[in-house]
């Protein structure tokens, strides 16, 4: 399976030279850096073409009856393959390791993995809308009842942005249904909808205003949970890879009785060369 050379060659140009996106200038032998401002760009878009590995750390506060914090680490890689000249297929792999305070009086904390959701978007390439549709499946990956379904769960998910001068605004969707796995626990229903709006303020700072709601069709009291994230991308390095550095804050404007109330956000995503 082949990858655009032409990301290739802008990665490997990149590369050469990434000390121009904090402001270094390049020795005169070096090969022209792309504009920061097209990575910075394409780091907006969820479905682009860069091979990236995010690590994002989210503190979210008072869960719980005590009223503590609860530590997600998301580790997603990002993994483009280009099937044709009209279509790419996109694969988003989201693997959270969780620590869990009380959520019930008596109960007890947790710490592990929770489910690992595995997204595919076939997306065509070129056009002025760019969009993605796909299958997505979680996989049960724990056995500790508050970290996870411990049901094999599957459904479509839908991507679709527009991409405007500074501007980069849309939307991905997905809707899980449970199909096997532990009998004894729940089903699962649940729609993921992250609506976005981003603006690349400098050539290497953007400003992402979005959320991340998520519906249990399952229940009828605390089915809505609804957080609004500010978050602040700088771009700059990460040893001799491009790297984006990102932290930003949100607050839960609907949530369950022991779901969090506000949550503070770290991140730093790693884009990698990609082989032809």
């Amino acid at each position: 399976m082949s990858f655009p050379l032409g990301r290739l060659a802008l990665l490997a140009g990149f590369l050469a030279s990434w000390p121009t996106v904090s402001g270094a200038q390049p020795s005169p032998a070096a090969p022209a850096a792309p504009p920061a401002e097209d990575l910075a760009k394409k780091l907006a878009n969820p479905i682009s073409d860069l091979v990236s590995v995010p690590f994002q750390f989210n503190w979210e506060e008072k869960v719980g009856p005590n009223e503590s914090t609860r530590f997600i680490l998301n580790i997603q890689p990002v993994m483009p393959f280009k099937l044709s000249d009209k279509w790419n297929l996109i694969t988003r792999v989201i693997a959270p390791l969780v620590s869990q305070p009380v959520l019930v009086e008596g109960g007890a904390p947790a710490f592990g993995i929770s489910d690992i959701l595995a997204s595919f978007f076939f997306s065509p390439s070129g056009g002025g809308l760019t969009w993605g549709v796909g299958p997505a499946i979680s996989l049960p990956s724990t056995t500790i009842p508050t970290l996870g379904s411990e049901k094999w769960s599957a459904g479509p998910t839908v991507v679709v942005l527009k991409q405007t001068g500074k501007m980069t605004y849309g939307a991905l969707v997905n809707q899980v249904w449970s199909f096997a796995g532990n009998s004894d626990r729940s089903d699962v229903n649940q729609m993921f909808f992250q609506p976005f709006f981003a603006y690349q303020a400098t050539r290497t700072w953007t400003v992402t205003l979005q959320s991340e709601t998520t519906a249990n069709w399952e229940v009828d009291e605390g089915r809505w949970t609804v957080p609004i994230n500010l978050v602040f991308s700088k771009l700059s390095s990460f040893g001799p890879f491009p790297a984006s550095y990102q932290f930003g804050a949100g607050a839960f404007v609907e949530h369950p009785e022991v779901g969090p109330s506000w949550k503070l956000r770290g991140a730093i995503v790693i884009l990698l060369p990609r082989r032809h």
